[in-house]
């Protein structure tokens, strides 16, 4: 059980930094990791909403490692989480091209997150 809880609280605070670094200001962001100048104000509010989802599940899989109820759940959506965003960035990959060298760090730990979580999911309660 600690070592499932301890897995989600490593998760929320490290999805919340991710999510808080390109939420707040995601002019900064754009500014300081890619380049760009300024965002368009549709990407500016689109970074802001995925912020507010990270945080959002940040908080329940915060929620969730005290208490018992929820925490296999909780370890169980971090595996989907981490497939979703991989899914979606080798399929940018493809179409798109090379990103950033930041988003393809993004997508190497993303993808090593999905066995290393349905390998906490897997453990006893």
């Amino acid at each position: 059980m600690k070592a499932k809880k301890f897995f989600l609280i490593f998760a929320f605070v490290a999805v919340s930094i991710i999510a808080l670094l390109y939420g707040i200001s995601p002019d900064w962001f754009a500014k300081t990791f890619f380049g760009i100048e300024r965002l368009d104000i549709n990407l500016a509010h689109i970074l802001r909403a995925i912020m507010g989802l990270y945080l959002a599940l940040g908080v329940f899989w915060c929620v969730s490692a005290f208490d018992d109820r929820l925490r296999g759940a909780a370890v169980l959506t971090t595996v989907f989480f981490s497939g979703g965003l991989v899914s979606g960035r080798l399929l940018s990959l493809a179409m798109d091209g090379k990103p950033s060298t930041l988003l393809l760090f993004y997508m190497a730990i993303e993808f090593v997150l999905i066995p290393v979580a349905v390998y906490f999911y897997k453990l006893p309660d």
